[in-house]
């Protein structure tokens, strides 16, 4: 499905049975790709557009910043060029504060429903280590076993810590390397071994499992997921 474009508020028409049109088709959507449990990208835009709206609902500022703006007088022998703010516009004003009233329960009560399915999920996850993780984490394999099909995707993960001003946080690249299959009685040890006897680059690697005891979007979400409890496990070890 298209994802909502991230000006959709001030861009365009402000119309509010037009805006109206544009997020039912967006907020139909998202539903469906819900109903097929696929969380991402659709769950994060979610969140970004409904922080946004709240951002220009308390702090009006940030809406007079980004408001398209129509020139009232040039003057072009001095290159300058005066702008009248169109927020200045009452009716335009009314239509923006319906648009958001109508916009922001609506996206609210989708991330309720997209959280509740993203930690049903979760908890149907399983997160462990396989034989003996070494100190050093920031590389190494991720095993994603799908229990329903037997199949375990393997990954090589690399972490890359980004530093600003103000903190510093923890970004993960995955590589895809294959696919493997699980025999009855074989462990994931074994495999692991395996793993060591074809990827000769790292004598012990770290390798962790994560175990889905049911069956969902690969890279929709169980990958996105995985992602998500790796590096949540990296961080509070190397804290």
């Amino acid at each position: 499905m298209k994802i909502l474009d991230p000006n959709w508020l001030t861009e365009g028409l402000i119309d509010f049975e037009y805006k109206k049109y544009v997020l039912l088709a967006y907020f139909k959507g998202i539903q469906e790709e819900f109903q097929a449990s696929k969380l991402y990208p659709y769950l994060s835009d979610l969140i970004f557009h409904y922080q946004n709206l709240q951002n220009v609902k308390e702090h009006k500022k940030i809406m007079y910043q980004r408001f398209p703006r129509k020139i009232s007088k040039a003057d072009f022998e001095k290159l300058h060029l005066e702008y009248e703010n169109l927020i200045q516009d009452d009716e335009i004003m009314e239509e923006l504060e319906s648009i958001i009233s109508f916009a922001l329960p609506n996206f609210k009560s989708l991330l309720v429903e997209g959280k509740s399915i993203y930690e049903y999920i979760e908890q149907n996850l399983e997160f462990l280590p396989v034989g003996i993780s070494p100190l050093y984490q920031e590389e190494g394999y991720l095993m994603l076993h799908e229990e329903l099909l037997k199949t375990i995707q393997v990954y090589y993960y690399q972490v890359s810590i980004f530093t600003n001003i103000e903190n510093s946080f923890r970004a993960i690249h995955l590589q895809y390397l294959e696919t493997m299959q699980k025999g009855f009685f074989e462990t994931f040890e074994n495999l692991k071994i395996q793993l060591l006897r074809k990827y000769k680059q790292m004598p012990n690697p770290a390798t962790f499992l994560v175990n889905a005891k049911l069956s969902y979007p690969l890279q929709e979400t169980l990958l996105p997921l995985a992602k998500r409890i790796l590096i949540k496990h990296i961080s509070q070890s190397a804290a």
